[in-house]
Protein backbone atom coordinates (compact mmCIF):
# COMPACT_ATOMS: atom_id res chain seq x y z
CA UNK A 1 0.00 0.00 0.00
CA UNK A 2 1.00 3.40 -1.04
CA UNK A 3 2.26 5.94 1.75
CA UNK A 4 0.87 9.54 1.07
CA UNK A 5 2.25 12.62 2.45
CA UNK A 6 1.18 16.42 1.71
CA UNK A 7 3.78 19.43 2.43
CA UNK A 8 5.59 16.86 5.11
CA UNK A 9 2.28 15.98 6.42
CA UNK A 10 -0.21 13.04 6.87
CA UNK A 11 -2.38 12.89 4.40
CA UNK A 12 -6.32 13.41 5.14
CA UNK A 13 -9.39 12.26 3.19
CA UNK A 14 -10.23 16.19 2.52
CA UNK A 15 -6.96 16.96 1.34
CA UNK A 16 -7.01 13.85 -1.36
CA UNK A 17 -10.24 15.41 -2.90
CA UNK A 18 -8.55 18.57 -4.07
CA UNK A 19 -5.83 16.53 -5.43
CA UNK A 20 -7.56 14.94 -7.35
CA UNK A 21 -9.37 17.83 -9.20
CA UNK A 22 -7.06 17.03 -11.58
CA UNK A 23 -5.56 20.55 -11.96
CA UNK A 24 -2.13 19.39 -11.21
CA UNK A 25 0.94 18.29 -12.71
CA UNK A 26 3.63 15.38 -11.24
CA UNK A 27 6.73 12.93 -11.62
CA UNK A 28 7.32 9.11 -10.59
CA UNK A 29 11.22 8.48 -9.62
CA UNK A 30 12.76 5.08 -8.50
CA UNK A 31 15.00 5.50 -5.94
CA UNK A 32 17.45 2.81 -4.63
CA UNK A 33 19.58 3.36 -1.76
CA UNK A 34 18.42 6.56 -0.58
CA UNK A 35 19.69 8.47 -4.34
CA UNK A 36 18.06 9.00 -8.09
CA UNK A 37 18.93 8.99 -11.06
CA UNK A 38 18.73 12.44 -13.37
CA UNK A 39 17.00 14.49 -10.11
CA UNK A 40 18.22 17.57 -12.05
CA UNK A 41 15.40 16.59 -14.92
CA UNK A 42 12.36 15.55 -12.53
CA UNK A 43 13.09 19.15 -10.13
CA UNK A 44 13.10 21.16 -13.94
CA UNK A 45 10.10 19.26 -14.69
CA UNK A 46 8.41 19.96 -11.83
CA UNK A 47 9.13 23.75 -11.88
CA UNK A 48 8.16 24.09 -15.43
CA UNK A 49 4.93 22.50 -14.47
CA UNK A 50 4.44 24.97 -11.95
CA UNK A 51 5.36 28.17 -13.73
CA UNK A 52 2.67 26.79 -16.38
CA UNK A 53 -0.37 25.60 -14.51
CA UNK A 54 0.37 28.41 -11.16
CA UNK A 55 2.79 31.01 -12.18
CA UNK A 56 4.64 29.87 -9.08
CA UNK A 57 8.00 28.31 -7.59
CA UNK A 58 9.11 25.44 -6.04
CA UNK A 59 11.31 25.53 -3.25
CA UNK A 60 14.48 22.47 -4.02
CA UNK A 61 15.44 22.16 -0.05
CA UNK A 62 11.84 21.80 1.46
CA UNK A 63 10.83 19.25 -1.22
CA UNK A 64 13.87 17.26 -0.94
CA UNK A 65 13.24 17.29 2.67
CA UNK A 66 9.18 16.31 1.92
CA UNK A 67 10.94 13.15 -0.09
CA UNK A 68 13.71 12.73 2.59
CA UNK A 69 10.91 12.73 5.59
CA UNK A 70 8.47 10.55 3.26
CA UNK A 71 11.30 7.49 2.87
CA UNK A 72 12.08 7.80 6.54
CA UNK A 73 8.85 7.37 7.68
CA UNK A 74 8.08 4.22 5.30
CA UNK A 75 11.58 2.71 6.38
CA UNK A 76 12.49 2.96 2.77
CA UNK A 77 15.87 3.03 0.80
CA UNK A 78 14.34 1.72 -2.14
CA UNK A 79 10.95 2.76 -3.13
CA UNK A 80 8.97 4.48 -6.00
CA UNK A 81 7.93 7.76 -5.16
CA UNK A 82 5.61 10.20 -7.26
CA UNK A 83 5.40 13.59 -6.72
CA UNK A 84 2.07 15.55 -7.28
CA UNK A 85 1.80 19.91 -7.26
CA UNK A 86 -1.27 21.01 -7.24
CA UNK A 87 -3.35 23.91 -5.09
CA UNK A 88 -6.09 22.96 -2.61
CA UNK A 89 -6.90 27.00 -3.07
CA UNK A 90 -7.21 26.83 -6.99
CA UNK A 91 -10.83 27.24 -8.03
CA UNK A 92 -11.40 26.61 -11.67
CA UNK A 93 -14.01 29.87 -11.96
CA UNK A 94 -10.74 31.78 -10.77
CA UNK A 95 -7.73 30.27 -12.50
CA UNK A 96 -5.57 33.45 -12.23
CA UNK A 97 -6.22 34.00 -8.99
CA UNK A 98 -2.66 33.62 -7.30
CA UNK A 99 -3.04 30.32 -4.95
CA UNK A 100 -0.28 28.34 -2.74
CA UNK A 101 1.24 25.23 -4.23
CA UNK A 102 1.04 21.98 -2.85
CA UNK A 103 3.19 18.95 -2.81
CA UNK A 104 1.84 15.34 -2.88
CA UNK A 105 4.51 12.84 -2.00
CA UNK A 106 3.56 9.21 -2.25
CA UNK A 107 5.82 6.22 -1.60
CA UNK A 108 5.47 2.61 -2.94
CA UNK A 109 7.54 -0.22 -3.50
CA UNK A 110 10.46 -0.33 -6.11
CA UNK A 111 9.08 -0.70 -9.10
CA UNK A 112 10.03 -3.68 -11.47
CA UNK A 113 9.61 -4.04 -15.44
CA UNK A 114 8.60 -7.78 -16.30
CA UNK A 115 11.25 -8.69 -18.70
CA UNK A 116 9.68 -10.39 -21.47
CA UNK A 117 9.00 -8.49 -25.17
CA UNK A 118 5.95 -7.02 -25.88
CA UNK A 119 3.26 -5.81 -28.60
CA UNK A 120 1.95 -2.80 -29.09
CA UNK A 121 -1.04 -1.14 -30.66
CA UNK A 122 -0.38 1.88 -32.85
CA UNK A 123 -3.20 4.02 -32.54
CA UNK A 124 -4.22 7.69 -33.06
CA UNK A 125 -4.14 9.93 -30.53
CA UNK A 126 -2.34 13.56 -29.55
CA UNK A 127 -1.64 14.27 -25.47
CA UNK A 128 -2.94 17.05 -24.28
CA UNK A 129 -0.18 19.84 -23.62
CA UNK A 130 1.95 17.12 -24.18
CA UNK A 131 4.71 19.81 -22.74
CA UNK A 132 3.93 18.76 -19.31
CA UNK A 133 3.46 15.79 -17.62
CA UNK A 134 -0.01 16.64 -15.84
CA UNK A 135 -2.83 14.93 -14.30
CA UNK A 136 -5.32 14.38 -17.29
CA UNK A 137 -4.22 10.55 -17.74
CA UNK A 138 -7.18 9.46 -18.12
CA UNK A 139 -7.58 8.80 -21.92
CA UNK A 140 -3.67 7.52 -22.26
CA UNK A 141 -4.88 4.94 -19.53
CA UNK A 142 -8.06 4.17 -21.98
CA UNK A 143 -6.12 3.79 -24.82
CA UNK A 144 -4.01 1.28 -23.44
CA UNK A 145 -6.99 -0.59 -22.15
CA UNK A 146 -8.40 -0.46 -25.44
CA UNK A 147 -5.07 -2.14 -27.08
CA UNK A 148 -4.91 -4.81 -24.51
CA UNK A 149 -8.82 -5.84 -25.38
CA UNK A 150 -7.22 -6.10 -28.75
CA UNK A 151 -4.40 -8.78 -27.29
CA UNK A 152 -1.82 -6.32 -27.35
CA UNK A 153 -0.01 -5.52 -24.35
CA UNK A 154 0.17 -1.45 -24.79
CA UNK A 155 -0.59 1.47 -27.60
CA UNK A 156 1.68 3.83 -29.35
CA UNK A 157 0.43 7.24 -30.18
CA UNK A 158 0.45 8.35 -33.95
CA UNK A 159 -0.18 12.01 -34.51
CA UNK A 160 -2.33 13.17 -37.33
CA UNK A 161 0.32 13.67 -39.97
CA UNK A 162 1.20 9.59 -39.25
CA UNK A 163 4.82 10.26 -37.02
CA UNK A 164 5.16 8.05 -34.29
CA UNK A 165 5.40 10.04 -31.16
CA UNK A 166 5.08 8.07 -27.83
CA UNK A 167 3.54 4.95 -25.89
CA UNK A 168 0.88 5.45 -23.03
CA UNK A 169 2.94 6.09 -20.65
CA UNK A 170 6.95 5.86 -22.41
CA UNK A 171 9.27 6.77 -25.28
CA UNK A 172 10.45 4.89 -27.71
CA UNK A 173 13.80 4.33 -29.49
CA UNK A 174 14.22 2.23 -32.18
CA UNK A 175 17.61 0.90 -34.20
CA UNK A 176 18.15 1.77 -37.96
CA UNK A 177 21.11 0.36 -38.74
CA UNK A 178 23.58 1.29 -36.28
CA UNK A 179 21.92 4.35 -35.21
CA UNK A 180 19.61 5.01 -32.28
CA UNK A 181 16.74 6.86 -33.52
CA UNK A 182 14.43 9.12 -31.43
CA UNK A 183 11.23 9.60 -33.16
CA UNK A 184 10.53 13.28 -34.01
CA UNK A 185 6.61 14.77 -33.04
CA UNK A 186 4.95 16.07 -30.47
CA UNK A 187 5.23 13.90 -27.03
CA UNK A 188 6.02 14.20 -23.60
CA UNK A 189 9.94 13.84 -23.38
CA UNK A 190 10.49 11.65 -20.65
CA UNK A 191 13.78 12.16 -18.02
CA UNK A 192 14.48 8.27 -19.05
CA UNK A 193 14.77 9.34 -22.74
CA UNK A 194 16.65 12.52 -21.62
CA UNK A 195 19.44 10.25 -19.72
CA UNK A 196 19.75 7.72 -22.48
CA UNK A 197 20.26 10.81 -24.65
CA UNK A 198 23.15 11.78 -22.49
CA UNK A 199 24.53 8.61 -22.09
CA UNK A 200 24.93 7.27 -25.56
CA UNK A 201 26.59 10.67 -26.49
CA UNK A 202 28.99 9.72 -23.73
CA UNK A 203 29.37 6.97 -25.17
CA UNK A 204 30.12 7.73 -28.86
CA UNK A 205 27.09 6.38 -30.15
CA UNK A 206 25.58 7.45 -33.19
CA UNK A 207 21.78 8.65 -32.56
CA UNK A 208 19.46 11.34 -34.31
CA UNK A 209 15.98 12.81 -33.91
CA UNK A 210 14.22 12.01 -37.20
CA UNK A 211 10.55 12.23 -38.07
CA UNK A 212 9.06 8.63 -38.29
CA UNK A 213 6.10 7.31 -40.20
CA UNK A 214 4.09 4.72 -38.78
CA UNK A 215 4.61 2.88 -42.66
CA UNK A 216 8.43 3.28 -42.39
CA UNK A 217 8.59 0.74 -39.23
CA UNK A 218 10.01 -1.84 -41.55
CA UNK A 219 12.82 0.12 -42.59
CA UNK A 220 14.20 -0.67 -38.73
CA UNK A 221 15.68 -3.33 -36.70
CA UNK A 222 14.81 -3.16 -32.79
CA UNK A 223 12.34 -0.81 -30.23
CA UNK A 224 12.77 -0.22 -26.75
CA UNK A 225 10.28 1.36 -24.80
CA UNK A 226 11.61 3.56 -21.88
CA UNK A 227 10.51 5.13 -19.19
CA UNK A 228 11.41 6.23 -15.17
CA UNK A 229 10.29 2.65 -14.11
CA UNK A 230 12.64 0.99 -16.66
CA UNK A 231 12.57 -0.08 -20.00
CA UNK A 232 11.52 -2.93 -21.93
CA UNK A 233 12.11 -4.47 -25.47
CA UNK A 234 9.36 -4.13 -27.76
CA UNK A 235 8.82 -7.30 -30.52
CA UNK A 236 6.08 -6.03 -32.35
CA UNK A 237 3.98 -2.56 -33.25
CA UNK A 238 1.28 -3.82 -34.85
CA UNK A 239 2.02 -6.09 -37.83
CA UNK A 240 5.96 -5.19 -37.74
CA UNK A 241 8.24 -7.29 -36.13
CA UNK A 242 12.04 -6.45 -34.63
CA UNK A 243 14.51 -9.19 -34.65
CA UNK A 244 16.95 -6.89 -32.59
CA UNK A 245 14.85 -5.24 -29.55
CA UNK A 246 16.89 -7.54 -26.64
CA UNK A 247 20.63 -6.05 -28.51
CA UNK A 248 18.97 -2.58 -28.31
CA UNK A 249 17.97 -3.05 -24.86
CA UNK A 250 21.12 -4.37 -23.72
CA UNK A 251 22.88 -0.93 -25.21
CA UNK A 252 20.47 1.64 -24.16
CA UNK A 253 21.37 -0.21 -20.00
CA UNK A 254 24.77 0.13 -21.07
CA UNK A 255 23.68 3.93 -21.81
CA UNK A 256 21.79 4.34 -19.14
CA UNK A 257 24.39 2.94 -16.54
CA UNK A 258 26.64 6.19 -17.41
CA UNK A 259 24.35 8.73 -15.08
CA UNK A 260 25.44 8.28 -11.61
CA UNK A 261 22.57 7.91 -8.68
CA UNK A 262 22.83 10.76 -6.51
CA UNK A 263 21.82 10.80 -3.04
CA UNK A 264 18.27 12.99 -1.85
Amino acid sequence: MNAVSCNGEPVDAGLLDAALVNYGHFTSLQVRAGAVQGWALHLRRLQQGTRELFDAELDEARLLDWLRQALIARGMQDASLRITVFSRAFDFRQPLRAVPVDVLVSVAAPATVPGQARAVLPVCYQRELPQLKHAGTLPLFQQRRLAMRRGFDDALFVDAAGRISEGSTWNIALLAGTEVIWPRAEALRGTAEQLLIAGLERLGQAQAWREVPLDALGGFRAAVACNATGMWPLARIGDCRFADSEALLGQLRHALAQTPWQPL
